[in-house]
Formats: C-alpha cells, structure tokens, sequence
C-alpha cells in the first residue's frame, strides 16, 4: 500500500520548498501518494477540530503522514490528525506547543530543545539533490538583499565579486539576483558584464532555472542574508563561499552560517582572501532524504 501524504501548503515559496523536498524525498524510499491541500481559515479549523469531523476531506483517502510549515497550517494539521488519523510532521519551530505535533524539524539555529518528538536540522530542507554534474569551471553568484538581520554595501560586494572573477580566468561565472536586491547594484554592476560573467536578474529567471544552475555550478557564491541558497548550494554539492554583507547584529542566522564555516562546509571571503581556496564539503549534505529516512525507519505503518 502507498503512504499516503497530505501536504498542506501556505502559498509561501520557501514554505512550499520545504514541505515538497520532504514529500519529494519520501517518494524516493518508497511508494507514496501526495495530496496538496490548502490549510482552513483558523476557524473552520478550530471547529473542526472540535467536532472531530471535518466533511471537506471525506473524499480523500485517510493519511499516514501530514506535513505542513507556517503557522497558517498549524491548525489544520492537528485537526486532520483529530478527523482523519495519522502522524503529524511540522516543519520549522512551530507556533503552538511542541508537544502536539508527532514530529518537529527544526532548523539548529533556532536552538530547539531535545526532546523525542525533535529532529534537528542543518538548515531548512529543500528539494534539491545532489548533482552528479557538477562543473568545476562553472561559478554561481548568488545574492540576496538587506534584511531585517543584514544590511547592504553595492560598492563592497561588487569589489568582492570582481577580485573571485578576476582570480580566476578559467571560470565562467553566471549571477543571479533576488527581488530583495537594490536596483542600484545591478546598476553598478553592468560595467562588470563580460565574457566570463553573465547577469541574470531574478525577473528573468523561471521556478526551475536556479535549481538546474546549482546542478551544473561547481562554485557557489551567497550572500550571508540569503541563508535558504547557502543550503540549496550545499545540498546540490558545490563548494560554497559566503560574500559578507553588514550584520546588524549577532542572529539565529549569522550563528548558523558561523557554525558551518567552523564544521568546514562553507569558506567566508574574508578566509578565501588570505587563501584563495574554498573547503570542499566534508560529506554528503540532504537533509531532506535524512530526514525521509528517519520516518520511513520509524514508521514504516
């Protein structure tokens, strides 16, 4: 019999990511069947959760696994759990106790506490995978935007980027934008544009162009504020240099990329300038498939 996965969605892109890389990788261990659903208004859910009943899904089969990430979904995961069975996988610290959810994972920047219930994670999860692909000659520049934990300098981080394309001549380098990104850096940016380094703005780029990037670029560059890409690059296999921009304050975020630097999976610029060599990473990073694993080993039902 197929596990049958109800995965409930929130509409928010990096929300989405996860929640998909999951059900994605608990396809590849076994046979699955994923339904997409949208989570209740708070108080459909609530009532539905109270009644123990909830008419809208009886035409689904019942679940073994129900996955979801936000707040929004919090809710209409217990409910369903509540009306239908199965366990309940949230993804990122939940809004509502830890206790209610059969399993939490949680990124290990956010200092979840140990508890049965609790996987720790390396990172949100995502749907990349490890490429088989991946070109040594072919550099990715990733890069973000200020944020509430980052703030921004045009004029360094092009000087950044400009001494890694000029360190190299054999590289051929592709740059990506985010929609955080400043108008006013891709603006300085354009004298830079040559032969070796072509700029894609995020407007140009579709749902599947930064995923099939990663699976071919040996050499990844991210911004410290875009944490998400720094695990998508890690996940794919590329070695990875973190371009610094200014941090507001010490964060969940800043801690988390400290760390891998110090567990050698990521080189900060400022120690690829002393020595210009980036870490290969020491192991295989798919926090997705590891976390698939710990299910399906557990649970096989």
């Amino acid at each position: 019999m197929p596990l049958v996965v109800w995965r409930f969605s929130d509409g928010k892109a990096g929300h989405d990511n996860q929640t998909r890389g999951l059900a994605e990788a608990l396809a590849r261990l076994r046979t699955t069947e994923t339904h997409t659903l949208n989570p209740l208004p708070p108080a459909a859910a609530l009532r539905g959760w109270l009644l123990g009943r909830l008419p809208c899904w009886n035409d689904l089969p019942a679940p073994n696994l129900l996955l979801g990430a936000g707040h929004r979904t919090h809710l209409s995961l217990l409910t369903a759990r509540r009306s239908r069975g199965g366990k309940v996988v949230v993804l990122m610290r939940p809004s509502l106790p830890l206790g209610l959810f059969d399993l939490c994972l949680i990124p290990e920047h956010d200092a979840p506490p140990s508890r049965p219930n609790v996987l720790i994670t390396r990172g949100a999860l995502n749907r990349l995978q490890p490429s088989a692909t991946l070109d040594p000659q072919q550099g990715l520049f990733l890069i973000g935007g200020p944020s509430e934990h980052f703030g921004w300098d045009d004029a360094a981080l092009r000087q950044s980027i400009m001494a890694l394309v000029v360190a190299d001549p054999a590289m051929q380098w592709t740059l990506t934008t985010s929609r955080r990104t400043p108008p006013s850096f891709l603006e300085g940016l354009s004298s830079m544009a040559d032969m070796r380094l072509t700029v894609v703005p995020v407007a140009a780029t579709g749902p599947d162009w930064l995923p099939s990037q990663l699976a071919r670029a040996g050499q990844a560059w991210v911004t410290s504020d875009s944490v998400s890409m720094v695990y998508e690059a890690l996940t794919a296999g590329a070695t990875v240099g973190i371009l610094d921009v200014p941090r507001k304050r010490a964060s969940r975020i800043s801690r988390g990329l400290d760390r891998l630097a110090a567990d050698g999976w990521v080189t900060s610029f400022a120690d690829w300038q002393e020595r210009p060599y980036l870490h290969r990473p020491p192991g295989v990073f798919n926090e997705a498939e590891r976390c698939a694993r710990w299910i399906v080993e557990r649970w096989r039902g």
